[in-house]
Parts: C-alpha cells; sequence; structure tokens
C-alpha cells in the first residue's frame, strides 16, 4: 500500500476540518460559508503549506515576521496570509512590504501598533489593511491581548483614527488546557474566523537546539 505524504495528509485533515465547522454552523443557523477556517501553518514546510493549498484552501497564517517573509514568496500569490503573532512596531513595514498579499493582522493590542500599521499602509501605498482587535479573554499574563475593559476604546480608535486600517472584529484566545469559558470554543457562539493548526498539520516541529 502506498505511503500518505504529509502534504496528503494534511488536505485530508482540512477537508475533516472544513466539514465539520460547516456543520457546526449550520447546526447554529449560519449561512454556509459564514466560517472562515485559517491554517495555521507556522513550522510546517512549504511543501506541506501546498499540499493544504492543491486541496482548494487558501487562508494560512503565520505568527513569526522572518518565517512569513521566507515562505510567503515560494507559495502563490492568491494565498491570503493572516499575521496572528505579536507584532513589534519596528518590523511591521518589512512585514506589510515583503507580503503583498498579507490580508489581515489578528493581533493588534495596543494604539501603537495600530498606528504604525496605519503609517505603513500610507505609506506603501498598499490597500487598506484588514486588522482584528486581540483581546486577552482568559487574563494570562503569558499571552498578548487588551485587557477586556479597555476593548472598546481600542476598536474606536483603530475605526476613528486608522483610515488605512478596516477593523474587522475582535480575536481572543482561550487557555490550552481548555478550562476557560467554553464561549472560547464554540463556532455556535459566533465566532467567524477560527483558526485551527495542529488538527491540519500535525504536531508542530520546532527546530532541536
Amino acid at each position: 500500500m502506498a505511503s500518505v505524504t504529509a502534504a496528503e495528509g494534511a488536505a485530508a485533515a482540512l477537508r475533516s476540518v472544513m466539514s465539520r465547522a460547516q456543520q457546526a454552523a449550520a447546526r447554529a443557523g449560519r449561512a454556509p460559508g459564514s466560517v472562515r477556517v485559517v491554517a495555521v501553518s507556522k513550522t510546517k514546510p512549504v511543501s506541506v503549506i501546498r499540499g493544504v493549498y492543491d486541496a482548494g484552501h487558501r487562508c494560512f497564517c503565520e505568527n513569526y515576521v522572518q518565517e512569513l517573509l521566507d515562505k510567503a514568496p515560494q507559495l502563490p500569490e492568491d494565498i491570503e496570509w493572516h499575521f496572528i503573532g505579536n507584532l513589534q512596531s519596528n518590523k511591521a513595514k518589512a512585514l506589510l512590504a515583503g507580503v503583498p498579499n498579507l490580508d489581515m493582522v489578528e493581533s493588534v493590542d495596543d494604539e501603537k501598533i495600530a498606528n504604525r500599521l496605519d503609517r505603513v499602509v500610507a505609506d506603501l501605498g498598499r490597500k487598506p489593511l484588514k486588522v482584528l482587535v486581540q483581546v486577552n479573554t482568559s487574563g494570562e499574563e503569558s499571552k498578548f491581548g487588551v485587557d477586556p475593559s479597555g476593548c472598546v476604546k481600542l476598536a474606536k480608535h483603530v475605526t476613528l483614527n486608522c483610515p488605512n486600517l478596516v477593523f474587522s472584529g475582535l480575536m481572543t484566545i482561550g487557555m490550552l488546557d481548555y478550562s476557560s469559558t467554553p464561549e472560547n470554543f464554540k463556532i455556535e457562539m459566533g465566532s467567524t474566523n477560527v483558526r485551527v493548526g495542529s488538527t491540519i498539520f500535525g504536531a508542530r516541529e520546532y527546530p532541536k537546539n
């Protein structure tokens, strides 16, 4: 029997994830296609990402600027890249200039990075960039994100003072042990953007020291 490659395995897993997302949306009375699945491809080689792309998926995300800068030029231009990591202001220009098909930054958590992204988009002459305001709903010190009490203020800042950004909603991350409130993990609660990594690609492959 022929062995299954990593790319083929990831493509099969993607189809399963997409089916589950559609079923969950249907149970909640949501319209087909109302939930976007973003494939978390960090640490995965371009060949495996390409396998998922060839299966029909177009939305991927990375959380390190340099990793995305390395991968994006090796993959088709119609991929919609999302950046999900903590973005330092001094790396914003490199990210936006180096990844023309960057579709969204999901990790805006303070006014400083919002202002920097706004200026860089203007300087580069890019179309307005979609952003999500990242909210630390689990209260963990190890996680980035604006405190829930400051969420509305930051969202208003992006909307009113950053004409080159498109406020596209909120992003939250639940606790790794799933002990936070169930709302963090249920598409039925209204999620429109769901990030899925190891379920599609398998365990992450970090370099050994």
